[in-house]
């Protein structure tokens, strides 16, 4: 079997081929990759600041979306770097040479099979196993950073929104003890809504600690005072306190970080394991991505071919129109079976056939087969009779 699939990789053609391939694979891998962790940090430094977290507290986040968006990355670099080789051979006439000797669209397949099969498994790999540890690894650390560390890190003499602005917090002076980490602070101001209505808080200190039973985070405000609603209100509420604890993360947050109950973050045999529609759905689009490696190499051999006066980049642009509407229908394919208004017998797999049909006709309008068959059907056949 293996010396069937690498039956050509002692030879010069192969040899050349799999050369340029790999050389246009990798520059376009690292370009692709170099965009999303840009991207990714870009993100993941917007976010620090607006949380005022420390970015190194955030940039683990940045490895695991990397690691979630390989599989993406590596599917379309092969496909648009085997797009490249193949329009490079017919650019160069070398693709002429070659069909002179016998060398065919199902030669230039059985040439690119060694990295397509190892493009295969790891695909498969990173999809089946580690791609769903990454999501949970993200949701652990999302959980642990934002969460139950929003209130860590409090900038001195500034105010800060949290909640989406349900709390506006001022300290005018802020350290952590060297001891447990936590914060204490010095000159409390708090503004807060309790069920609709404005609660202002003044204290002169207050420190950050969790209650070991309920795993809710508290803020304990000492020596201050708690005005309910607005001053200069009739209905206000004044309330002097010595200590006054003041809830920032709910426990059931807390607990949140060890239940892995999103469906993307479980691993391939829990899914098996669980069924239903969510599970199906996500399981056909794991197995999707290793199969779209398959369909779209062989895909890009036939997007490859061109001739020397065809525009440069058409064939770029058109597979990357493919890659598109090929992603997103499996995409929309997964929400529909998670919503059951698709069948997952049908679901991803329909996606695939149809592809793999347009593949199969494009392959014998190239060999000429179609055409053939059209020409000798009277109803296509509007040539004249001449008769001698």
């Amino acid at each position: 079997m293996l010396s069937k699939i690498f039956k050509y990789q002692n030879t010069i053609i192969s040899r050349y081929i799999l050369r340029n391939l790999i050389v246009f694979f990798l520059a376009i891998t690292f370009i692709i990759g170099l965009i999303v962790f840009g991207n990714q940090f870009v993100l993941t430094t917007q976010e620090s600041l607006s949380f005022g977290i420390p970015i190194k507290e955030l940039m683990p986040l940045v490895g695991f979306n990397m690691l979630r968006d390989i599989p993406i990355i590596l599917t379309l670099s092969l496909f648009l770097s085997i797009i490249i080789t193949i329009s490079q051979l017919y650019k160069n006439s070398e693709a002429v040479v070659m069909n002179s000797i016998g060398l065919g669209d199902r030669d230039f397949i059985n040439l690119i099979k060694p990295i397509v099969f190892v493009s295969f498994i790891i695909v498969f790999y990173l999809t089946i196993f580690a791609v769903p540890w990454a999501k949970q690894q993200k949701s652990i650390a999302e959980d642990v950073t934002v969460n139950a560390s929003e209130f860590s890190f409090i900038t001195e003499g500034k105010f800060e929104s949290f909640k989406n602005g349900e709390i506006v917090f001022y300290a005018s002076e802020s350290n952590i003890t060297d001891t447990v980490g936590e914060q204490n602070m010095e000159e409390i101001f708090i503004y807060a809504l309790d069920k609709g209505k404005p609660v202002i808080v003044l204290a002169s200190e207050a420190n950050k600690y969790t209650n070991a039973e309920t795993e809710s985070i508290y803020l304990r405000l000492k020596n201050g005072i708690r005005y309910e609603g607005l001053p200069g209100n009739e209905n206000i509420n004044i309330l002097n306190f010595e200590q006054y604890d003041l809830e920032i993360v709910s426990g059931d947050i807390q607990k949140s970080i060890s239940n892995f109950s999103e469906i993307e973050e479980k691993n391939t045999i829990d899914l098996l394991r669980e069924g239903g529609v969510k599970a199906n759905a996500e399981i056909q689009w794991r197995i999707s991505q290793p199969i779209s490696v398959l369909i779209l190499s062989i895909f890009g051999i036939f997007l490859g071919k061109s001739s020397p006066r065809t525009g440069k980049g058409i064939n770029l642009i058109i597979g990357i129109v493919v890659f598109m509407l090929y992603n997103n229908a499996l995409l929309v394919a997964k929400s529909s079976i998670e919503s059951s208004q698709l069948s997952p017998i049908i679901g991803m797999w329909g996606i695939h056939l149809s592809l793999l049909l347009i593949l199969i006709i494009f392959y014998q309008f190239r060999q000429g087969k179609i055409a053939y068959f059209l020409d000798k059907i009277t109803f296509f056949n509007i040539k004249e009779k001449t008769h001698v």
